[in-house]
């Protein structure tokens, strides 16, 4: 039975790490996406409500249609201002993320590294060993021809 080495155990926690914060970096990038696209309508709402009252200019507008007018254009600009700071701090969130998983990846690589280089190391250990014994042999052998 071979012998178990403990950085295989290393290396699967560590692809157990790296998978779950690839999933928590997905996870983050769909809310930003999500942020996103949310802003975009409220900025494309702003912009359809702006173009609706551009068209009724030089029309006689009511005082108070006037003064909701503006007062929904107020609500609207406090709704993007609110979206832009989601999307700053889900972006943060999505940085941090990234980070934590670079992190997580370049761990898991460390102890890849680790075990090359170990199976190289266990190769060449082999390769001297097997090179010692047919040097035995060889010398077993011509000493018993010489012997003859």
């Amino acid at each position: 039975m071979a012998k178990h080495d403990p950085l295989e155990t290393v290396l699967k926690l560590a692809l157990e790490a790296e998978e779950a914060a690839a999933t928590q970096l997905r996870g983050v990038q769909l809310t930003l996406n999500k942020c996103r696209q949310q802003l975009d309508a409220l900025q494309q709402y702003r912009l359809d409500y702006m173009k609706q009252m551009e068209a009724q200019q030089g029309q006689v507008i009511a005082a108070s249609n006037y003064h909701q007018f503006h007062q929904f254009i107020r609500q609207i600009d406090e709704a993007i201002d609110k979206q832009v700071f989601a999307v700053a701090e889900t972006d943060k969130q999505r940085q941090k993320a990234q980070q934590y998983w670079q992190d997580k990846q370049q761990k898991r690589k460390a102890v890849e590294l680790l075990l090359t280089h170990k199976a190289e190391e266990k190769q060449r250990f082999e390769a001297k060993q097997e090179q010692k014994m047919i040097d035995e042999f060889a010398s077993q052998q011509f000493f018993r021809q010489s012997t003859r």
